[in-house]
């Protein structure tokens, strides 16, 4: 019962804005990266162990650190992909339903190597390469939008 709890959209919307609401006391603003990765007209998605929905790699900007190299960093952690190029910033997001102070910096990859194989961990429970037109089902709408914005010729959003 109590996993169930835990690994309920509810549960994970909440947990998700009480840390995001303790980092407000440490940082002002948050501020994440993210690495969508393209092969044609495939991207690689990631899903997690802890929140519902396909998505991209990526992970919080810490300090001292870049936005790129953020992206790239949890782009080889979560994956096991490296790239070696700057890529291409498709834009930074308004993440509001996170927070109000939340941003999210994507950037494009088309050239890269797989470093090390992927295998599921306690962070993420599953990676794959999706054609465009075959995403799965439970992509995030934020995700679908932004393969839209790249791809699909969509006017890039300000909010995530």
């Amino acid at each position: 019962m109590l996993m169930r709890l835990i690994h309920s959209p509810l549960f994970e919307r909440y947990q998700a804005r009480i840390f995001l609401f303790v980092m407000g006391f440490v940082r002002r603003t948050t501020f994440g990266a993210r690495a969508m990765l393209v092969d044609g007209k495939n991207v690689l998605l990631i899903k997690h162990t802890y929140t519902s929905g396909w998505m991209f790699p990526g992970g919080g900007v810490e300090v001292g650190d870049s936005a790129l190299g953020t992206a790239k960093k949890e782009l080889f952690e979560e994956t096991g992909y490296r790239t070696n190029d700057r890529g291409q910033i498709l834009s930074v997001y308004h993440n509001s339903e996170a927070s109000k102070r939340d941003h999210v910096a994507l950037f494009v990859f088309k050239q890269f190597e797989v470093a090390r194989p992927f295998t599921p961990n306690a962070e993420i429970a599953e990676m794959g390469w999706f054609a465009l037109d075959d995403l799965p089902h439970d992509a995030t709408d934020a995700t679908r939008r932004r393969i839209s914005e790249y791809f699909g010729g969509t006017a890039i959003s300000e909010d995530w």
